[in-house]
């Protein structure tokens, strides 16, 4: 783990390309770690740390991610995690030499389990996880990105669901992909999508309403990249921004998530993702009975109370149950 001390978050916020790069600089110079880690101002950077193998999401790699995410995820100090990567790819998925028949299926299972249990880590911990995306994301790096609560990307960014080219179908990242992706999207009109050998993805300007099975099964049958744009009008990402600012939108949404409350946001992200798996009635039960709890906490009363009384609240940052709630 880099030592703290680097950078204040806010101050960061003001920082030119330039001193960004310098930034990067300075974690990759202090850790040879396959992922890097740095904690400031509840907001905690996580970098995938192997240009040289792609970012590959390797059994160690993974391994490394995992606990990065765990440390400390419980914290009242830590409110939001961005994952990041060091050079032109995000990540390009599994390492395919740990794959082949001389490793054997314990070794693969170990990976595909483990892969699983970060993925699933990034919807369990209580708070916000926000991929941070320039560049190519696919197969498991475009999972990973996928099963973030947020993602912002450049728009040179690229999304791939490639492994059915190699012969190893993106089973895995599907599960990720087809849960990102709205059951309706808002996105361009299939009649022009160019699938030639070689080339992405490419939608029409027209918009038209396409279920989320077309849209993923899409990605996963032909293994092509999508854009940057296309990807946001997927639902695959959140927002897309020129590269030069791509380091201070993210920072300006997590600052922004830390301005909230810390049981509130954990409360909400939990039963976000719980809801989206059930059907709509149980959906609206749970989400109910959700908000019900959230008025027992102190900061959901203190957030009407000053609301109402026209002022900024005070945040606890506690799990602490109101005494005036009956």
């Amino acid at each position: 783990m880099i030592s703290g001390g680097l950078y204040k978050a806010s101050y960061l916020l003001k920082c030119s390309g330039a001193s960004w790069r310098i930034l990067r600089r300075k974690m990759s110079a202090a850790s040879s770690s396959l992922t890097l880690r740095e904690q400031q101002d509840g907001i905690r950077r996580i970098v995938l740390n192997n240009p040289e193998k792609r970012n590959a999401l390797s059994l160690p790699m993974l391994e490394s991610l995992r606990e990065n995410l765990r440390t400390d995820s419980l914290s009242d100090d830590l409110r939001v995690i961005i994952i990041s990567a060091r050079g032109p790819v995000f990540s390009a998925g599994h390492d395919l030499k740990e794959l082949t028949a001389a490793r054997g299926r314990d070794y693969h299972s170990r990976v595909f389990q483990t892969c699983s249990e970060v993925m699933t880590l990034i919807q369990d911990i209580p708070v916000p996880v926000i991929a941070m995306v320039n560049g190519v994301a696919t197969a498991a790096g475009c999972q990973l990105v996928a099963s973030c609560d947020i993602a912002i990307a450049t728009d040179k960014s690229t999304f791939a669901t490639p492994g059915v080219n190699v012969g190893l179908f993106c089973s895995t990242p599907g599960v990720a992909l087809g849960r990102a992706v709205p059951r309706k999207v808002l996105w361009s009109r299939v009649t022009n999508v160019n699938v030639n050998v070689g080339e992405s993805v490419v939608m029409s300007p027209r918009v038209q309403s396409v279920p989320c099975v077309q849209v993923a099964m899409l990605m996963l049958l032909t293994g092509r990249p999508v854009s940057a744009q296309d990807a946001l009008l997927h639902g695959l990402v959140s927002k897309v921004v020129p590269e030069e600012q791509l380091e201070q939108e993210t920072l300006a949404v997590a600052r922004r998530v830390c301005e909230s409350s810390r049981p509130v946001v954990a409360l909400g992200k939990a039963v976000f993702h719980r809801q989206v798996t059930l059907g709509r009635d149980a959906a609206y039960a749970s989400a109910a009975a959700a908000m019900l709890e959230n008025l027992t906490l102190r900061d959901g009363q203190e957030g009407i109370r000053a609301f109402l009384e026209k002022r900024k609240p005070v945040w606890s940052n506690t799990d602490a149950v109101d005494t005036n709630t009956h």
